[in-house]
């Protein structure tokens, strides 16, 4: 990956290894994030001074990393780092000379029970010769590689089926798309893409930015679908650039994308127009609050691109943008790069997934259960990161929440991040992080929680687990807690070392009145430890289940009895075929996202993003309960929440919504003419008849009986009246998790 300041950045994941090529006078670093990870680095070519290097029995082990056979048996090998190495620990030096690398971050399969999981190392590379245009290496061979230079168009053509990456070479440069159904050009018939018909059919008639799944011609064909994105921000709904716009803005004569797709598509016999509609790649419009369009500069970092499958014949135009007279392509505009790849190949379909604006893309990957949910569904939703099922063909959301409801319900949540925090000072590293008194936590215990920053705002809510003395687990939303905890234990300099594991660790969850009966009847747990039977409300144990081990904790987020079970993602096909297998004849059905949203509403469970965000305090957010209000030792945010608690401004309250026209997250909340709160989830509830929703209001009209009304169109036109009760609105006694 290119940085935009002009450095390279190479990560070799937890467990694998990364290859790249060093040119003298290269300036090199390679660190530790996370700490205790050891690296071993390979080097073909001039080694420099230090580091340790050996070459014994480096050969074949460089060999194995797709290293020049060559030159791998004369490799020069270094150890680096350590299992104690500290969290940001790193190594420079600049290169001699040219050289060929391979760095490893070693580590095996990670016991859910364990916690030497396998993180990642990083290679940042500043060049002694830096180089613009480079485009990043290409996704296989290709059948047709473009530049198209700034400033330019080119028309090229593409069979179907066939794959077209757009690249965005430099970064923060936007690139017009066009696409015509080629068997009607031949007929002398011009069927391109049509934006009103492709927002109909998608669904988002009003426009906004980013991409739709699919692109249609006016005669409603399917021309194109996306397979890939890694930056998200994108124009689908105005012009590409025209001669017009220059001169209104004062530059006559100045270049335009209208005008180079007009002499590009002249060879194919395509009319010309003042302004062509086109998929505005990278481009960074959005409406104001106002509704007025405005734009900034494009997300887009080097090397972001589009992965696009023409579902026809197509002829095809792309332009590199020529602005330079605003911030459409960062004020100067530069190269694209097309790619056009054989159908043959077989692209995962994502979109990318970073955690801060310099980490690597990742596109979305498939939790351990993936291969047992998709062959049950095609309904899967991108969450964070994962591919992770809405609701399955057989069932539906309404069925799979009854089966939950009633029965026992399947359901992988892996896209929770989990965090090994292990040391000396992990305890204090946690009861300075969170708003629990983590003194108090037991081994086997596990305790919901929230995250706070300073001024008392929530950055995530999630659960601690205690799994010895200074060994903890974190299980949360958001990966960048992790990130948030190391930056605290430097600041107040403790001995402690925090540890992704969302890739050793996934988890589904096995949920409803009956799961105690299917857990009883799989799982296995040595002596001393809790079986099914024994097992507590938030505890959990250890053991096997379909002879994988595991970890088995009495949580969950719908309101019913119910467990997660964790375990390595190599295992999880096994653990999700047992627990279906054993609760067969118990009526266990598979359950997504769609019928989750709907259980944890009725349970009055909050979800990030709707029901709190970093303007949210815990007592805002109806979770007041997990803050200590007596812990003595101080946390992230003590103070304003001290402060905050004592003179509260609003508070989350349920509501019953009167008929059956259900509101939505967003909707305000009036008191006559003042808004004075906003719903934050609702739902029409199955079990309760009704529709209810979780709102977010001033705590003048808090108490229970007060009558308010959900405002809908402009607010005042329409109301939608409903009554404040207690939440959670299904068992508030919680009576049926603690069963």
């Amino acid at each position: 990956m290119r940085l935009a300041d002009g450095r390279l950045r190479y990560t070799a994941p937890g467990g694998g290894h990364v290859r790249f090529a060093l040119q003298a006078g290269d300036r090199v670093r390679i660190r530790d994030p996370e700490g205790g990870q050891p690296g071993r680095l390979f080097l073909c070519g001039e080694a420099p001074a230090g580091l340790g290097w050996t070459n014994a029995e480096a050969g074949p082990a460089a060999g194995a990393l797709g290293l020049p056979q060559a030159i791998a048996s004369h490799a020069w090998v270094a150890e680096l780092f350590g299992r104690d190495g500290p969290p940001g620990g790193a190594v420079e030096w600049t290169a001699p000379g040219a050289a060929q690398c391979a760095l490893m971050a070693p580590g095996s399969a990670m016991r859910p029970d364990a916690q030497d999981t396998a993180t990642a190392l990083t290679v940042d590379i500043e060049r002694a010769q830096p180089a613009s245009g480079e485009a990043p290496p290409p996704l296989a061979q290709p059948l047709l590689d473009l530049r198209i230079a700034a400033g330019t168009a080119l028309a090229y053509r593409v069979k179907a089926g066939d794959y077209i990456q757009v690249i965005d070479v430099d970064g923060r440069q936007c690139s017009d798309f066009l696409a015509f159904h080629a068997g009607e050009l031949a007929l002398g018939r011009e069927y391109g893409i049509d934006p009103t018909t492709t927002r109909t059919l998608t669904g988002s008639a009003n426009p906004g930015p980013g991409l739709h799944g699919k692109y249609f011609d006016a005669a409603q064909r399917p021309l194109l679908e996306i397979v890939q994105d890694t930056v998200g921000r994108h124009d689908t709904f105005m012009l590409a650039c025209s001669a017009k716009y220059y001169e209104d803005m004062g530059y006559p004569g100045h270049p335009s994308c209208s005008d180079n797709f007009n002499r590009a598509l002249r060879e194919h016999g395509i009319a010309p127009r003042a302004g062509w509609p086109a998929i505005n790649f990278f481009y960074n419009t959005m409406y104001r609050h106002d509704e007025a369009i405005t734009l900034d500069e494009p997300w887009s970092r080097p090397g972001d691109y589009v992965l696009l499958r023409a579902l026809t014949d197509l002829v095809c135009a792309s332009s590199a943008c020529p602005d330079d007279i605003d911030p459409a392509n960062g004020w100067q505009p530069t190269d694209i790069h097309v790619r056009v790849y054989a159908a043959t190949n077989a692209f995962p379909r994502g979109i990318a997934y970073r955690m801060s604006a310099d980490s690597e893309p990742r596109i979305t990957r498939e939790t351990g259960f993936h291969a047992a949910t998709s062959a049950l569904t095609r309904r899967m939703v991108e969450y964070r990161g994962f591919w992770l099922p809405d609701s399955f063909s057989d069932n539906g959301a309404i069925d799979e929440y009854w089966a939950c409801r009633e029965r026992v319900g399947l359901i992988d949540l892996s896209a929770l991040r989990k965090f090994e925090v292990t040391g000396p000072d992990a305890e204090a590293l946690l009861q300075a992080a969170v708003t629990r008194d983590v003194r108090k936590l037991s081994v086997g215990q596990v305790v919901y929680t929230a995250f706070c920053h300073e001024h008392g705002g929530m950055l995530d809510d999630g659960t601690v687990f205690r799994l010895c003395q200074n060994n903890f687990r974190v299980v949360c939303g958001d990966e960048y807690v992790g990130t948030w905890l190391r930056d605290l234990a430097q600041r107040l300099g403790l001995k402690v070392w925090v540890r992704s594991s969302t890739d050793q660790l996934h988890n589904a969850s096995l949920q409803g009145p009956r799961s105690r009966e299917v857990l009883r009847r799989v799982l296995v747990t040595p002596p001393g430890q809790p079986n099914a039977d024994e097992l507590k409300w938030f505890r959990f144990t250890v053991g096997k289940l379909a002879n994988q081990p595991v970890v088995v904790s009495r949580t969950g987020y719908t309101g019913e009895l119910g467990y997660e079970v964790w375990c390595h993602p190599g295992h999880a096909p096994a653990v999700w075929a047992a627990l279906m297998a054993a609760g067969e004849d118990l009526g266990i059905a598979p359950m997504g996202l769609a019928a989750l949203d709907m259980l944890r509403i009725e349970a009055g469970l909050v979800f990030a993003g709707y029901d709190f965000c970093d303007q949210t305090d815990p007592f805002e957010a109806g979770i007041g309960f997990a803050v200590a209000v007596d812990k003595a030792a101080d946390f992230a945010g003590k103070a304003a929440l001290e402060r905050r608690r004592a003179n509260p401004q609003r508070m989350l309250v349920g509501l019953d919504i009167d008929g059956r026209e259900c509101p939505v997250h967003g909707d305000p909340v009036y008191l006559g003419r003042a808004q004075i709160g906003v719903v934050t989830s609702a739902t029409r509830s199955p079990v309760l008849e009704r529709c209810i929703a979780l709102a977010r209001v001033d705590v003048s009209v808090s108490a229970l009986g007060s009558r308010v009304e959900i405002g809908k169109l402009d607010g005042l036109q329409k109301r939608i009246g409903a009554s404040v009760v207690r939440f959670p609105h299904y068992d508030p006694e919680k009576t049926r998790v603690r069963a």
